[in-house]
């Protein structure tokens, strides 16, 4: 969904049908229960980010002093790190907070944002993996890569067309049944086609549209979401990221439409992505969702 990755593997149909339905529930319980998300994300998205967790249902703090990282965590519904503008301070408050809302049993979200790209991001990221017990990891192959271990390697904040073309879309989906397996979170990797896995179950997205690599912020909106869905239902972490998914890429289906019909750009685009998100509701995301078993 966001950027773009590989084509092909082996997938299976699931049924549109009741699981569909189970998943788009989910939404329901995001604008009933209204979570509060607490945000440790990088400065250039967090508008964005702020502006889809209001538009899906959630509400949004983004608070990265140390301070009172630990104390708002302790009040939120679900943490959210991105380290999408690292640097030395934010990065103590990010263990403080996600180390304070692990032990509460909230739902941890990491999109390691560039890892590979430098040995402090790279660093950051392996060490947030291993100290705290993360519900989800949401990036890019050359990301999921990194963290491995592997040879994944960054272009800035993309991923690199090397790692999206060597192995396939197999290639992906190993690499996150790996890293699931090793960390114990859901993993997500996000390209033209989604990648889903708890190391056993595996699901592949095939909402979204190219636009969505064109705009800065689709993927942090998307970890933020993430944290919504979780948040609403921390003991279905595997199926709010399935629904975080299948919403994020059908709001940007939805948003291409109405930007092509009106012969707009990218700027319009995000807008009508913020506006998707917010007019969705659960019928619409049960009966967009392109959403597949993969063997």
């Amino acid at each position: 969904m966001i950027g773009s990755s590989p084509s092909g593997g082996e997938t299976k149909s699931m049924s549109m049908g009741q699981k569909s339905v189970e998943i788009a529930h989910l939404l329901w319980d995001v604008r009933e229960k209204r979570p509060l998300v607490h945000n440790l994300t990088n400065y250039v998205t967090a508008n964005d980010c702020a502006n889809a967790l209001l538009a899906v249902g959630a509400s949004p703090v983004m608070a990265d002093e140390l301070d009172e990282a630990s104390d708002i965590a302790a009040l939120a519904d679900a943490v959210v790190i991105n380290i999408g503008t690292l640097n030395a301070r934010t990065v103590l408050s990010m263990f403080a907070a996600g180390k304070k809302a692990a032990s509460l049993g909230r739902p941890v979200i990491l999109d390691p944002v560039g890892a590979g790209a430098s040995r402090l991001r790279t660093g950051t990221a392996v060490r947030l993996t291993r100290e705290i017990p993360l519900a989800v990891i949401r990036g890019n192959v050359s990301e999921i890569k990194a963290l491995l271990g592997g040879v994944g390697t960054t272009r800035g904040v993309d991923a690199d067309e090397r790692d999206l073309s060597a192995d396939g879309l197999g290639g992906v989906a190993a690499a996150a049944r790996a890293l699931a397996l090793r960390t114990g979170a859901v993993v997500a990797v996000t390209g033209s086609t989604d990648i889903l896995t708890d190391g056993s179950r595996t699901l592949a997205v095939r909402n979204g549209h190219p636009f969505m690599s064109r705009i800065t912020g689709s993927g942090c909106m998307l970890s933020a979401v993430t944290g919504a869905f979780c948040g609403a239902a921390p003991g279905r972490v595997f199926e709010a990221a399935a629904a975080a998914l299948c919403m994020m890429g059908l709001a940007g289906e939805q948003a291409a439409e109405r930007t092509a019909g009106e012969n707009a750009g990218t700027g319009s685009f995000r807008t009508y992505l913020i506006d998707s998100l917010s007019l969705m509701d659960e019928a619409a995301l049960a009966g967009g969702m392109k959403l597949e078993r993969f063997a």
